[in-house]
């Protein structure tokens, strides 16, 4: 016969799930339930503008700003604890969502932020002014193997990235990131849309000066090789790692019905930390 104790967890489970059902986790980004829904049906095509802790962050894609919203500042992708005044350098800074998060974490911290697509890097300076941010340095520039000048598909979104041919690119400054690796780093963060294979291999070496890493992989399965050498100099470099998905690519990966919206097999975070 069910206990006391049986309908009372019953009941908590309940309670549980109908606050989950009716509460909006973007209330704490100032978006109630009537502009999330305005934002999901918001077509791209010009820069717009959402208030944000009482400043104004700029946009170009809706879609991508509810994305960067709810995994930065939502689900706290990038919280960590830190000396109170880290050098953090930032690979694909994108619109600035992870720099305004880190400098909120860390006012005093000071860091290098990288971002090549034209569209993403005047929303990334505009967003820096309008919060404020002293102790940022914003650098139009690609994150690469070696100093030269790559083709970039200019896609002003998350998507933009390092191409191979010269179908609807355009020539980017591209930077050896080793360069920079000259000093401890507090926080290394590398979100490089396909990029990050080449670059982590170039960096090995210097991984023993960085404290945590933040890594987005993107790889098809041809790749998982690559993917395999990524997790070993990680781990060559002294760090624990724990990995999550990044985007649901396959529901049923034996099936392998895909997600259509993206040229990927795996797309995953790779957070690397020191015990």
């Amino acid at each position: 016969m069910p206990t006391n104790s049986f309908y009372r967890n019953l009941k908590n489970g309940v309670l549980i799930n109908l606050k989950k059902l009716f509460t909006n986790p973007y209330q704490d980004v100032n978006i109630n339930w009537l502009k999330l829904k305005y934002y999901k049906h918001l077509p791209s095509g010009k820069i717009r503008e959402h208030q944000l802790f009482e400043k104004k962050l700029y946009f170009y894609s809706a879609t991508e700003l509810l994305h960067g919203l709810k995994e930065i500042f939502i689900e706290n992708i990038y919280k960590q604890t830190l000396d109170d005044k880290p050098y953090i350098i930032d690979c694909g800074a994108n619109i600035g969502m992870s720099v305004i998060y880190m400098k909120k974490l860390y006012p005093n911290a000071e860091i290098i932020a990288f971002e090549p697509d034209e569209t993403n890097f005047g929303l990334l300076e505009k967003n820096v002014n309008s919060f404020g941010l002293s102790g940022v340095s914003l650098l139009k520039e690609a994150v690469w193997k070696e100093n030269t000048t790559l083709l970039f598909s200019n896609e002003s979104s998350m998507g933009s990235k390092i191409e191979i041919d010269g179908v609807n690119t355009i020539e980017v400054k591209a930077v050896r990131l080793k360069d920079y690796l000259n000093k401890s780093i507090d926080f290394l963060k590398i979100d490089i849309e396909g990029a990050e294979y080449e670059v982590l291999r170039d960096i090995s070496n210097e991984l023993n000066l960085v404290k945590n890493m933040f890594l987005e992989y993107h790889g098809t399965f041809q790749q998982n090789n690559e993917l395999a050498e990524m997790i070993q100099i990680v781990k060559d470099a002294g760090f624990n790692f724990y990995i999550k998905e990044a985007a649901s690519i396959y529901e049923t990966p034996f099936s392998r019905i895909k997600n259509p919206n993206t040229n990927y097999d795996i797309q995953l975070n790779i957070f690397c930390f020191r015990s």
